[in-house]
């Protein structure tokens, strides 16, 4: 009997994580593993364009990928994980229950944002974080032209001023002329609880940000936190009240909350801090992958960030150990030293940084250029075709 692999999340991670384990499996033979991967569907939503247009359209279908590698798809939503049975348990779209079993198991559920008890939060807010609510978003926008033309209606405020927030802060004045006009009085402001714009950020990118959000008339309130939302507005806990018909919450993320149910020691982001092979200390059964695995990029103290750019490279090492372990071949210890960061500034451009140093390398119409290379192509599915797939999913092959 085959020994199973279980990967649940059919996102970056997980898509790579199974494509990487059904490499290691054929190169072996492909005779003893069985590799499924257990989510709601079989498609790879296209998180970091979500602040974009058109958010429907940014998924990619992954039925063809699986069939051509002959990894099995379960449709449903997992619910519970059993360590000492070594089984997860999971709803289908209809609602029955069912069991399924693993010899390895790699969790790559992702993460999702964080949405502490601000007053009318819940009630007022948006969020671009998972592809339902950024179509809310999205149709709350559509919704906002049937509306009569007022500061308030043409006023959205950003809460949270880091990757997501700017990116999608940026884009928002172009969104908004698009819907109410060129020559439309708009207004994006950014609820930023930091002292600086892009605080976490090298002195060079943060000018290029503030840069950019000068020349497109962003504005920024540093030094300021959100002590309530309601229909109309915010308010800051200064005191100060924004009217605006539109609040987007892109403060913080944390691990997807199924991890919680494994044993082991976790970072303030709620992802379990994994061996160099991925695994879990108290389960080496289990493999923690993507924005569920808080894992040391290299020697020189780094950490993956809950990112595409290392969820990827995540899920392709996750998979090819777990199943390296159940065909006695040695794993490859996670290594990603090279990192790069890719920031859409709207229509001002982008701007392209190397290194965790973040060195600006190039910025607007060039940047943009790397942008879209980066979202629109590198970080989709491979083509379903094995040597294709199998070539990009080997662990050790260049990727950024």
């Amino acid at each position: 009997m085959k020994k199973q692999i279980l990967i649940v999340g059919s996102g970056f991670s997980g898509m790579w994580a199974a494509v990487s384990a059904a490499r290691l499996s054929a190169l072996a033979g492909g005779n003893s593993l069985k590799i499924a991967v257990l989510a709601p569907v079989p498609e790879l939503r296209v998180r970091p364009r979500f602040y974009e247009e058109k958010v429907s359209t940014l998924v990619a279908p992954l039925s063809d990928l699986f069939a051509e590698l002959d990894i099995e798809f379960i449709a449903g939503r997992a619910e519970r994980i059993d360590c000492d049975t070594k089984t997860v348990t999971w709803r289908d779209p209809n609602g029955a229950e069912s069991s399924v079993s693993y010899e390895r198991l790699v969790l790559a559920t992702g993460s999702q944002a964080r949405r502490p008890s601000v007053a009318g939060l819940a009630e007022y807010t948006f969020d671009i974080d998972q592809l339902e609510s950024a179509q809310a978003f999205e149709q709350h926008l559509d919704s906002l032209t049937t509306r009569p033309a007022s500061a308030e209606r043409n006023t959205v405020v950003v809460c949270g001023g880091g990757f997501t927030g700017i990116e999608l802060a940026t884009e928002l004045p172009a969104r908004l002329r698009a819907r109410f006009g060129r020559d439309s009085k708009t207004r994006v402001v950014v609820v930023e609880r930091g002292a600086v714009i892009g605080g976490r950020y090298s002195d060079a990118l943060r000018k290029t940000i503030e840069d950019a959000s000068r020349e497109l008339g962003v504005e920024w309130r540093l030094n300021s936190e959100v002590e309530a939302v309601d229909a109309s507005g915010v308010t800051l806990k200064n005191g100060e009240r924004i009217a605006a018909a539109t609040v987007v919450w892109t403060a913080g993320v944390e691990a997807n909350p199924l991890g919680q149910q494994i044993a082991g020691e976790r970072d303030n982001q709620g992802r379990l801090i994994v061996t160099g092979a991925l695994q879990v200390p108290a389960h080496p059964d289990v493999y923690a992958t993507g924005d569920m695995a808080h894992a040391k990029t290299d020697d020189a103290g780094n950490t993956a960030l809950m990112t595409c750019q290392h969820a990827i490279q995540l899920g392709k090492f996750a998979g090819h150990n777990a199943a390296a372990s159940l065909l006695n071949v040695e794993p490859c210890p996670y290594r990603q030293v090279n990192y790069v960061t890719c920031l859409d500034l709207g229509a001002w451009g982008a701007v392209y940084t190397e290194g965790w140093e973040q060195e600006v390398k190039s910025v607007r119409d060039e940047a943009k250029k790397i942008k879209i290379a980066i979202t629109n192509e590198l970080i989709y599915p491979p083509a379903a075709d094995k040597t294709v797939a199998f070539a990009a999913a080997d662990p050790l092959a260049k990727f950024v």
